[in-house]
Parts: structure tokens; C-alpha cells; sequence
């Protein structure tokens, strides 16, 4: 069974990337230990646009979608106190897409034997 990819396009205006990346980083390591995870990166872009890519891979759609219906809640609440009152619940993004793939290839460094 091959592995399915999720990329997040988040549209995120450029007063609220720092805010974007500081709470992927207060949440790290909350998927994790999700069933069936395989890979998670966050990519900021360089130029040219105001979307941000959150990639992951899953070892199948089942697994995705039982983190969805599950520990992605707790992940995803509103966390009280870093900024607090509305700053702290206020989305960073102003938009979100999802994008779906199966991974058909895939490779990595050789090794140098």
C-alpha cells in the first residue's frame, strides 16, 4: 500500500507569519505519535506568494483521517495564554487548502559505498 501525502496551502498575510511558525512550534510533536505517521515539514515561502505549505505524510487515508477526527483537535485548539484573549484565537491564516496525493516515487541520497 503506498503512502498518501496532505499538503496544507495556508494563505497567511506577512503581519502574521512569526505568529504562524511560533504556534507550529509550540505544537511540535503532537502528531508525531499519531498512528500511521510518517513525515511533517512546514514551509515558509521565499517569494512570490503568501502561502505556506504544511506537508505530511501518512502511511494510508485511514490513518489520516482518524488523526483528523481525533488527537487533530486537541492540536489544533485555541492555546490560551501565549498571547491571550482574541490574539491567542485569531487564525494566522486568511485561507486553507487541502491537496491529496498518493506517493507513486520517491527517493533519497544514495549512499556512498
Amino acid at each position: 500500500m503506498a503512502s498518501v501525502v496532505k499538503i496544507n496551502v495556508l494563505t497567511v498575510p506577512a503581519e502574521q507569519r512569526e505568529v504562524l511558525e511560533k504556534r507550529f512550534a509550540a505544537r511540535a510533536g503532537s502528531v508525531e505519535s499519531s498512528d500511521g505517521f510518517e513525515w511533517f515539514e512546514l514551509l515558509r515561502p521565499l517569494e512570490g506568494t503568501d502561502q505556506y505549505l504544511v506537508y505530511t505524510r501518512w502511511r494510508s487515508e485511514a490513518d489520516f483521517e482518524a488523526w483528523m477526527a481525533g488527537s487533530m483537535r486537541g492540536a489544533h485548539a485555541p492555546q490560551g495564554g501565549a498571547q491571550g484573549g482574541e490574539q491567542a484565537a485569531k487564525p494566522a491564516a486568511t485561507g486553507s487548502t487541502l491537496w491529496s496525493f498518493e506517493v507513486v516515487q520517491s527517493a533519497g541520497p544514495k549512499s556512498g559505498e
